[in-house]
């Protein structure tokens, strides 16, 4: 793909009013660590919101949504749409518990919440196995998806895009801070979802495809594997009930509770957990989190679902790709790569466009994850274990070291993966089973560090094992293995947390009187803490359970009803869509009232 000089202008453009403005921010984020990696505690509630929207915005996720159009039908993305359970969870049950803790990092919540030796242990490891581990994972999974990109656009190798994106995104995220990272999201989130939603425009204008009502007519005759409609919203259950359970079942009852994942962590946790940390108050962690949960599920999915669909019409086969790309290399063709080979069909100037947006798309991620992944392995690991008296700055100058390491390490890993299916396949089966735990901890006073520890290993052996049993030639299948992996490792926290050792009275009694937390799980702590029943019922009614749950199902109602009512009009629809958004409607009359009150 050629660009024009109007491209380029438009493309060095971008990136430059994304960047520049951070550049302001470096002398206040040397400070300390505060500054560096929480921004002083000072961010109000819609950039903290826009910031997390814009982190899980990255140029992976058009690959990953593509991908599962293509193969599994719209429908696939139940996938991740389960995850709306988390997020709106996190929302009315744990935004403000997290902000009450007023930790640095959540992996500092371990020795609040847990005591003695395992409290540091889990702290310690969990600040290499995510910092390091699991978000080299994910950051390999974004860079392999901009690999793909600029292969199919520009014809670059795998390494000269990553040195690209290595020279950018290193020298902002080691100069800047938190702070410019959240000022370079806020701008990179609108110039984003102009480019994919001219992406979706153009594609459905290509004269194969034919608008939004050729796509419809075209896709309603096209079955794939297993009589797949494409286009279905829910799973068929009756011609493939192995794939509805796969993409629509085990999501909504499992997968959203029981899996911990990147950005829809049960309970919160990661860079969603740091820009709650980060935030002016409570009411900003709340307000930012519902945002971010809103404008994740409804504003994003359409344009990229609407792209991967059309690319099922203009690239029916893998085989069309590579035949259109010649010069792609064949190690890179997949169904991911069907988004960025429809880009081809954007005019001057707005290829542009796309070209600073997946930029963009890519640096808000990476910045993200350098920051935080950097966070962990200098607080939680380095300054708690290695080097415990020594100056901000050093800590600070510490954090910009592990940031350049951190990416060279998770460049490594891109020559290995090979689809952003595969990285979001393990992440699941890696993280099964402990989402419950991360739920519980907070309103059950015998969860202990020896739990985690235990879900962890377990997790992890149960996942081994079954990778043994993929590379032996037997496989129960992805659901299969998931749902027996949440099962041995529920059982294995939950007999630890009855035969385990316990939490220390007076570290548990501590972390009562400074979070709060509600709840039966606690009555035990509270008598022993002298708690009269006139203090107690204060908490209650500032945390009002039954007011929490209602909000948790009118924000999932929001969000889900806006966004099939979006879906519904673009199917042409009529009838359904506006039946869906009359409940958003009165789901969002309920909500508003809810946030009101617990406000108040």
């Amino acid at each position: 793909m050629n660009l024009q000089t109007i491209d380029w202008i438009i493309a060095i453009g971008s990136v430059l009013v994304c960047f520049l403005p951070a550049l302001a921010f470096s002398r206040r984020s040397g400070k300390d660590t505060s500054e560096f990696f929480a921004s002083g505690r000072a961010v109000p509630w819609w950039l903290a919101g826009i910031s997390m929207v814009a982190t899980t915005f990255s140029s992976d996720t058009p690959n990953l949504v593509t991908n599962f159009v293509r193969t599994q039908g719209v429908a696939g993305n139940w996938q991740w749409w389960a995850f709306t359970l988390t997020g709106v969870a996190t929302v009315f049950f744990y935004a403000r518990l997290w902000r009450r803790s007023g930790v640095l990092t959540d992996l500092e919540f371990y020795e609040l919440r847990y005591s003695g030796r395992a409290a540091s242990a889990v702290r310690g490891f969990r600040a290499v196995y995510l910092g390091l581990f699991f978000n080299c994972i994910i950051m390999a999974t974004v860079n392999l998806a901009a690999c793909k990109i600029a292969g199919v656009l520009f014809g670059l190798e795998r390494w000269q895009t990553l040195a690209a994106v290595g020279l950018l995104n290193v020298a902002f995220a080691a100069h800047s801070g938190l702070w410019g990272v959240l000022v370079i999201d806020m701008i990179q989130f609108f110039i984003k979802m102009a480019a994919v939603i001219a992406a979706a425009w153009f594609a459905l204008r290509l004269p194969q495809v034919g608008g939004l009502t050729g796509l419809v007519d075209k896709l309603s005759n096209i079955r794939g594997p297993g009589g797949l409609n494409y286009l279905n919203i829910l799973p068929d259950f009756s011609s493939n009930w192995e794939l509805a359970v796969a993409v629509f079942i085990m999501p909504l009852a499992v997968q959203w509770w029981a899996v911990w994942y990147p950005g829809a962590e049960p309970g919160g946790g990661s860079y969603i957990a740091q820009r709650m940390l980060a935030s002016k108050s409570e009411k900003d962690a709340l307000g930012g989190t519902l945002f971010f949960n809103v404008a994740h599920y409804v504003l994003r999915p359409w344009p990229w679902i609407l792209v991967g669909l059309a690319s099922l019409i203009v690239y029916p086969e893998l085989s069309d790709i590579q035949k259109a790309f010649p010069h792609l290399d064949p190690s890179l063709v997949g169904h991911d790569t069907a988004y960025p080979a429809m880009l081809k069909f954007l005019p001057a100037g707005w290829i542009g466009l796309m070209v600073g947006g997946l930029i963009a798309a890519n640096s808000s991620t990476i910045l993200t994850h350098l920051n935080w992944g950097a966070s962990y392995l200098v607080h939680d690991y380095y300054r708690r274990f290695m080097r415990r008296n020594e100056s901000e700055k050093h800590y600070v100058a510490a954090g910009r070291v592990a940031t350049v390491l951190l990416f060279f390490a998770s460049s490594a890993l891109v020559f290995v993966l090979e689809t952003a299916q595969d990285s979001f396949n393990i992440l699941l089966q890696v993280g099964a089973g402990t989402g419950l735990l991360y739920l519980m901890r907070w309103f059950w006073w015998r969860i202990t560090a020896w739990c985690e520890i235990a879900a962890m290993t377990g997790s992890f052996a149960v996942s081994i094992l079954f990778l043994l049993m993929r590379k032996s030639g037997f496989s129960l299948g992805t659901h299969q293995e998931l749902f027996l992996t949440v099962i041995a490792t529920t059982v294995c926290w939950l007999i630890t947390a009855y035969l385990g050792p316990q939490t220390d009275r007076k570290v548990l009694i501590g972390f009562y009187r400074k979070v709060h937390p509600f709840g039966p799980g606690w009555a035990v702590i509270r008598r022993e803490a002298g708690i009269s029943a006139a203090e107690a019922a204060a908490y209650a009614k500032s945390d009002n359970i039954p007011l929490a749950l209602l909000g948790w199902v009118s924000g999932t109602a929001v969000i889900w009803s806006s966004l099939f009512t979006v879906g519904n009009f673009l199917y042409g629809r009529t009838e359904i869509a506006l039946a869906l958004f009359g409940v958003f409607v009165l789901a969002g009359l309920c909500l508003i009232a809810i946030i009101r009150r617990l406000w108040n």
